[in-house]
Parts: structure tokens; sequence; C-alpha cells
């Protein structure tokens, strides 16, 4: 097919994920390849960065960073829009921020801090890595993986300093968002927004976990009906005004992006800045230690961009200043 784009991915990529559920949404033509030994070559001859998801066009254009992607595949894509009119629509950006950088620090401290969550995903991922391998080289393979992910950890902030930390505020976000998606199929109504793949690429993964998957199973119904729901999303009414979101997205908005993220965001621009090693935030009265993270200095100026862009500032403003966001915003 002329038109057929082609992504390259991996079902343990959230990223991966949430740019496979937007073209489903929007009926793009694509085929879904696993990035492994077998693409490998076709893989390289596009990407600028060892990195998934790696989407090829028709004429043979790599693009990478999920974030571009979906921006870029919009203006091709408009219909039906994942935009929401008004302030709604920087308000759905900001949550797919928050997913991103924000709850990738679940699913990543999730994934490989217990045993049974290491045991797990390094097995996972050795099967999709070599399927046809024996057993006795598949464990030496899994036994690598493992090894190599444990060591990461510290990529996230995840330590034995902020562990309890990022698993009480998983289990916050996880009630609030049942709460909230208990009266509509997704977060800003009848439809997917862009906050919706951002968030959702995290909690699909959490949910295919053994931990974080038996949480949400165990306690957000609702969250689990999402989370199927954006595997092959549709639009099945408008999107609601923000006086029918308020009452159970606001919370989320207050606690998780204004009292955790929007904190450790500036803190973390700020040790960049000063070219600092490791920086400590007071995030609920608890400290947080961490290395900087160089990428995310550069996705908070592309969200302060669409921030400086987005419209219906007078009510925007107020939602923000309200959520303890708007001052790292306009920084």
């Amino acid at each position: 097919m002329a038109d057929l784009y082609r992504i390259f991915g991996a079902e343990m990529s959230p990223y991966s994920v949430k740019v496979r559920s937007y073209f489903r949404y929007k009926a793009i033509p694509h085929q879904w390849i696993l990035r492994n030994a077998a693409s490998q070559l076709d893989y390289e001859k596009h990407a600028k960065l060892p990195i998934v998801p790696l989407v090829v066009t028709p004429d043979g254009t790599g693009i990478q960073d999920s974030t571009p992607i979906i921006d870029q595949m919009e203006k091709l894509f408009p219909e039906p829009s994942i935009h929401p009119d008004g302030a709604d629509g920087f308000i759905s950006a900001l949550i797919e921020e928050f997913g991103d950088e924000w709850g990738n620090k679940w699913m990543f401290h999730y994934r490989w801090t217990r045993d049974v969550d290491q045991i797990c995903s390094a097995g996972r991922i050795a099967r999709m890595r070599a399927p046809q391998t024996n057993e006795a080289e598949f464990g030496k393979v899994a036994d690598q993986v493992r090894a190599r992910m444990v060591d990461r950890v510290w990529f996230v902030g995840s330590n034995s300093q902020t562990a309890p930390l990022i698993e009480a505020g998983f289990r916050q976000m996880l009630a609030l968002l049942d709460q909230h998606l208990a009266s509509r199929p997704y977060l800003f109504g009848g439809r997917p927004a862009y906050g919706d793949f951002g968030l959702w690429g995290q909690f699909y993964e959490l949910w295919t976990d053994p931990t974080s998957g038996a949480l949400i199973e165990g306690g957000a119904p609702h969250v689990l009906e999402w989370i199927h729901r954006m595997l092959w999303p549709r639009a099945e009414g408008p999107f609601e005004p923000w006086s029918a979101l308020a009452p159970t997205l606001m919370p989320i908005l207050k606690t998780q992006v204004g009292g955790k993220f929007m904190p450790w965001t500036l803190a973390n621009e700020k040790a960049l800045a000063e070219g600092r090693e490791e920086f400590s935030v007071n995030l609920d009265g608890e400290v947080w230690t961490q290395k900087p993270q160089k990428y995310h200095a550069r996705s908070l100026a592309m969200l302060r961009a669409k921030y400086a862009a987005a419209s219906g500032k007078a009510t925007l403003d107020t939602v923000l200043e309200n959520a303890g966001c708007l001052q790292a915003l306009r920084a």
C-alpha cells in the first residue's frame, strides 16, 4: 500500500503503544513492526536515535519521539481532532506531558523494583528480542536484561528514599482517576484527547505488570475499562465543558500535576542550568532526590511554547493558578 505508515515499536514501550493507539483512532493505514533483531537493519535506515517508536512515512521519512510524531500527524489527519476547544486544549496538553514525564516514573519503578516484576518483564523482553532461542539461551538473555534495567531505575528517580513517594503517589492518582472516569469514557468526555494518549501509555504498561496490574484490576474498575477502551479508541460523544470536568479533574491537577510534577520539573530545570549532578526538592513534605533529566528540560520548553500559543487564557490561567501550575509555565 502506497499510503502505508510503518511503526517500529515494542509492546512494552509506553511511547510506542501511545502512538499506535493514536494511529488506530485516526484510522491511519499502518503496519506495526516489533523492533528486534529481525527488523533492526530496516529500523537503522530511518532512525536517528536508538529509541522507539519510529514512524516511517510512505515517502520514507523517519519520525521519532511520540509527542512530535502525534503533533505532526495531527496536521495531516486533523479529524477527528484530539484537541478540545479553548482552555481545555492546553489542559489536555499538560496532562499529556505529565503522563510522559511523571507517569513514566510510576511505570519504570513498578516494573523494575520487585523480584516478581523484574522476572516477568525481563522474560517478556527476552522473548520479544529472541523468540526462537532455546531455554538456556533465553535464561541468559533475560538475566542480562534484568541486570541492565534494574541498574537504571535511578534514571527516573527511583531509589530507597523516593520509592514510598512514587508508590503513594500512584495509589492516590489511581483513586482520583477512577473517580474521574466513573462518568465518562475518556479524560475529557466522549472522545479521546491528547492527554488520554500520553497518560494511557503509562497506565497500559502498568496494567501489564504483576504488582501495578493487580492494583489496577483490584481497585480501579473504571481505569481498567479505560485502559481496554484506549487500545482501540473511538469517538463516542463530544468533549465536555470544563464546568463538567472540573469536579473530578481539578483534584488530579492540584495533587499530581501542580503538587508533584511542577515542583519537580522546576527543580530539574534549575539543576541543569546550574550544572549539578543531583538535586533535591520537597514534594508533599517529603524530600525527592535524583539526577537531573536533560530531555525533560526540552519537553518543558515545548510545553511552555504551547501555553504561550493557547487560547482562552482568562479561563486557563485561573485553572492553572488554582492547580499550582501557572508559575512554572510562565517562567
